[in-house]
């Protein structure tokens, strides 16, 4: 997360520049991106930025406009063809899974804007618009909202009652069949999965709530909801229900991450009632919550293991190695410069013994 705020900004430039088709290979001025500085959160200012990711980012003069432009790296541009890729061979993934994100909805429709939040998160095409849904009008349809100039995607009448399986199911399942399995099938059927860090220390009282939780029931998130309940335990399931829609929310993410703002706007759709930051805070054994940066970011913590995806796949190994050229910043061009002193270095010594010098000076 230290260079993942970093990869943000990356992937904003990064878009700006193949955005402009116009110039081949696709560039941007550096005035262009220094009037966009402080919407960028670039505080030092957009050349020094730049400068910082060399294998990324290829600043060059172009003498007939007298400016000076900025484009990718074929590094960068090889990286960025293979998530558009990645993206372009995973059309029937990413459908299936706007389509569970819509049949969370109370009403099996979205805000068009709040998907646009989520785009990147949910591995959608840039041009999702066209190539997602009008391309599948039997699946989605894009209707006018009371306000003006507002979309809402819902779902056709024939996708309405399909049924999902949440994806914490295919938890239960695997848990249940393994060979020591010592749990109770009757405990683990409305259960989730969590771990915690090695240092934390549980006590007696929060392992006993946990338990207690645990085997709470609940409303599924693909179920209906049906009349809410304010009695202590009606309360206590539709915490439960919250916290198994923002679980799946996240396990239909490539990289099992969002940021807490942008999941916010879902909580209407998804009649969740609860601050979603909390919901995060309460559950540190599903969740956990970075707030590096200005940004409040949730990842799934069973997704992940030593830092990396346990299940990856082809568009989170794509962006995986975006972020692998943002760690490596100025690293290597600095060590490249290195070998290079040496080299000339070496190449001057046998100048020096035709010269008739002493090699030692």
């Amino acid at each position: 997360m230290d260079k993942y705020k970093n990869l943000l900004k990356v992937i904003a430039i990064q878009d700006l520049i193949l955005a402009n088709p116009t110039h081949n290979p696709p560039s941007v001025s550096l005035d262009f991106l220094s009037r966009l500085s402080q919407k960028l959160h670039l505080n030092r200012g957009a050349a020094s930025f730049l400068r910082k990711y060399p294998h990324i980012f290829h600043i060059f003069y172009d003498p007939n406009k007298f400016r000076t432009f900025c484009r990718l790296t074929d590094a960068a541009m090889r990286v960025s063809r293979q998530e558009a890729e990645a993206i372009n061979a995973s059309l029937d993934v990413v459908v299936d899974r706007l389509v569970r994100l819509l049949s969370m909805s109370t009403t099996k429709s979205l805000p068009l804007r709040a998907v646009f939040k989520v785009w990147r998160e949910l591995g959608l095409p840039d041009d999702f618009e066209d190539s997602i849904i009008s391309r599948n009008s039997h699946i989605f349809k894009l209707v006018d909202a009371h306000e003006p100039k507002t979309h809402i995607l819902t779902l056709t009448d024939e996708m309405r009652d399909k049924s999902f399986v949440a994806c914490v199911e295919n938890w239960r399942v695997m848990d249940c069949c393994r060979e020591n399995c010592a749990v109770d099938r009757t405990e683990i059927r409305y259960s989730f999965k969590h771990s915690y860090p090695p240092g934390m220390r549980l006590v007696r009282d929060f392992k006993a709530k946990v338990k207690e939780w645990q085997r709470l029931p609940y409303v599924g998130p693909y179920e209906e909801m049906g009349e809410k309940k304010r009695s202590k335990a009606g309360i206590m399931g539709l915490e439960k229900r919250a916290v198994a829609i923002v679980h799946e929310f996240l396990s239909l993410t490539v990289e099992r991450m969002v940021e807490v703002e942008k999941i916010s706007h879902f909580r209407k759709s998804f009649a969740i009632d609860l601050n979603i930051r909390d919901l995060f805070l309460d559950h540190p054994g599903m969740f956990y919550l970075s707030t590096k940066g200005k940004r409040h970011t949730v990842f799934l913590r069973e997704g992940y293991e030593r830092g990396c995806l346990i299940d990856p796949n082809p568009v989170y190994n794509a962006r995986r190695k975006l972020l692998d050229l943002v760690v490596l910043g100025r690293h290597a061009m600095l060590i490249n410069n290195e070998s290079r002193s040496v080299e000339n270095c070496q190449t001057q010594k046998p100048c020096l013994q035709d010269e008739g010098r002493d090699e030692s000076i």
